[in-house]
């Protein structure tokens, strides 16, 4: 079954919380989970493009491969460059803004320390790009 999400994403607290706001806000949305950069390189490897989730949240601070690099990867390779992909990081640098953007990124959010504030962005992305947002239907990237 598709995922409607793939959360990349190391720290398991984080992991919690997004899932606890997305089983509440949005409680048919299905998450797969990465916990480093290999393992969600890997996973999108392993799946052919019908499973392919419909947006990736990728946290910038992970291990083994940073997410600077996982949206490099992500976006060279035609079978994955269509995937959009929020990156979402306790980084404010301008600098992390700037490349990550250059490297495709569709998104760049600042995580918020405060709970309530992080309900309402994890919340906001996800509706806006499960709901909202249109992407292009998996069978079709070949044509692209």
């Amino acid at each position: 079954m598709r995922p409607d999400i793939l959360l990349v994403e190391d720290n398991t607290d984080e992991v919690d919380l997004a899932m606890r706001v997305l089983a509440k806000e949005l409680p048919k949305c299905r998450v797969a989970r990465a916990k480093d950069g290999v393992e969600a390189l890997e996973y999108l490897a392993g799946n052919d493009l019908k499973s392919f989730p419909k947006v990736i949240f990728l946290d910038l601070k992970l291990p083994r491969l940073n997410g600077q690099e996982v949206l490099r990867a992500l976006k060279t390779d035609p079978k994955t460059r269509n995937i959009p992909v929020v990156v979402m990081t306790s980084s404010q640098e301008q600098r992390d803004v700037i490349d990550c953007y250059a490297l495709g990124a569709n998104s760049y959010i600042v995580k918020p320390i405060d709970f309530r504030e992080y309900f309402q962005v994890i919340s906001g992305i996800a509706k806006y790009w499960l709901a909202f947002n249109q992407t292009v239907v998996p069978s079709a990237w070949s044509e692209a």
